[in-house]
């Protein structure tokens, strides 16, 4: 009988080695995920500002793995519409930030739809900007929880489909909360925080969950509470003091956040990521970018390379990774970390590498590839081909292939490992290299025209924000406008 019940109490005891060991706490853990509008891979005192201080992000930037060449799309929808689906925003339909061109197709699935089958609690808090319309809300795209603003911006309005409730500002904006508007009181970061906080904890600890905040800080107009523009003004001009100070507070909330995770006792089981969307503020890049050329809405990279932070205590160990890494690997690595089963239509889907090997060992394996980068951004209703060369590059490990023309093919080459900053076209000391890119580049080309669903879309006569808006609060008239 001792025998048996010392092999029983034995058993137990293993079992539970077993799932408070790491690797099975690694199985599903809660997300994080933090997206920064407008700001730029040097909009860090870690990555080297010389005048923003950013304590919280320069702690998370010491505790996490960190990819030093990690590379986004030019401007904001294009990038959320890669992240979420792991392929080029071209593939689906999104080539602008308005014009019904921001929309993203039915046809994808997004990662927040992969992780609720997977058991995981879905929440976004901030700036979806992939299409404003009812059936397009995340909502229908696999968040439980949903509270947006609308547009590429609070109050940001365009003839069609996309614009925000009428009369926004960045102070007290009237939120869409699961299709019900909120006026709230405050600044909107620390509104969006707040809300994405009180829903974590009132989610955790029944099923792992993907909080989603993508900021609608730092994107005009520039906007803050007086106090965390005060250390900039007077030292750079005055629109780049006030998008300083919108980091800063966007450092503070991240800090709330990584509070909140320690009191909760999650932090262990949490992964924590931070990016920006696209290049920096233009204006602030003038300032400092990190050496970069180019800036938002451009395709050198200043206008693509991103900050990418992954943490998770006690299962990642910091490291740099300098592997040429994507927006389009984001899907497959929070797939894979949630031990998400892809169909074949969701594999089919997917062009990006889950960076889980580099995420766990700087030196695994990772084979050479291209990245496309394309602007977009044409005239509505203008022919496609015409643009095929307007504002482009090919990346690889090494090189970047430019084209920054209105849409005459005329391609400079830089080689990025010396010559970061893009200042020497070396094209013509390396044709072979320029005519590799060259075919790459016209394979891809090829392959998302026909995917460009959203080119000849007509939007509706009237914002569906705005017609939602004045449906709940009509006018002292009554009349809904």
């Amino acid at each position: 009988m001792k025998i048996l019940l010392h092999l029983f109490v034995g058993a137990l005891l293993a079992l539970f080695a077993v799932s408070s060991s790491p690797a099975a706490a690694a199985m599903k853990p809660n997300v994080v995920f933090i997206l920064a509008d407008d700001t730029g891979y040097g909009d860090l005192s870690a990555t080297g500002h010389p005048i923003l201080k950013t304590p919280n992000l320069d702690r998370l930037y010491r505790e996490a793995v960190r990819f030093t060449d990690f590379h986004v799309s030019p401007t904001c929808a294009p990038t959320r519409s890669a992240l979420m689906t792991g392929r080029h925003e071209f593939k689906n339909g999104v080539t602008h930030t308005i014009l019904e061109r921001e929309r993203l197709t039915p046809d994808a699935v997004t990662i927040a739809q992969v992780l609720k089958r997977a058991g995981y609690s879905t929440g976004i808090f901030g700036k979806w900007h992939l299409g404003d319309e009812p059936d397009r809300w995340p909502t229908k795209r696999g968040f439980d929880e949903m509270f947006i603003h609308g547009g590429g911006g609070i109050g940001q309005t365009f003839p069609g489909s996309c614009g925000d409730a009428p009369d926004n500002k960045y102070f007290d904006p009237a939120l869409l909360h699961n299709g019900t508007f909120e006026k709230t009181h405050g600044f909107c970061t620390d509104t969006f925080t707040a809300q994405a906080l009180r829903w974590m904890e009132s989610v955790k600890g029944k099923q792992p969950f993907f909080c989603y905040i993508p900021f609608n800080a730092a994107h005009e107009p520039v906007s803050c509470p007086p106090p965390y523009k005060e250390p900039y003004a007077g030292k750079v001009p005055d629109k780049v003091a006030t998008y300083y100070g919108m980091i800063a507070n966007i450092d503070e909330n991240v800090g709330r956040v990584l509070a909140k995770l320690d009191e909760w006792g999650i932090a262990k089981d949490t992964l924590v990521i931070f990016m920006n969307d696209n290049g920096c503020y233009p204006p602030a890049a003038r300032v400092f970018n990190a050496g970069m050329r180019g800036a938002k809405n451009s395709p050198w990279n200043g206008g693509t390379r991103a900050v990418s932070l992954w943490r998770w205590p006690g299962t990642l160990a910091p490291h740099d990774v300098d592997a040429l890494a994507a927006h389009l690997d984001f899907f497959p690595t929070l797939a894979e970390f949630a031990s998400a089963k892809l169909n074949e239509k969701e594999r089919a889907q997917v062009e990006g590498r889950s960076l889980v090997p580099l995420l766990r060992d700087a030196k695994a394996a990772w084979p050479s590839r291209e990245l496309f980068t394309h602007v977009g951004r044409w005239p509505k209703g203008a022919e496609v081909e015409k643009y095929k060369y307007a504002h482009c590059s090919v990346r690889d490990p090494r090189w970047n292939m430019v084209c920054d023309t209105d849409g005459e093919k005329s391609w400079q080459l830089f080689d990025l490992k010396t010559d970061p900053g893009e200042r020497h076209n070396v094209a013509s000391e390396n044709a072979e290299v320029v005519a590799r890119l060259d075919t790459a580049y016209d394979k891809w080309w090829a392959s998302v025209v026909p995917m460009m669903v959203n080119e000849k879309a007509v939007g509706p006569k009237v914002n569906p924000f705005k017609k939602l808006f004045w449906e709940q609060f009509p006018a002292p008239n009554g009349d809904v406008r």
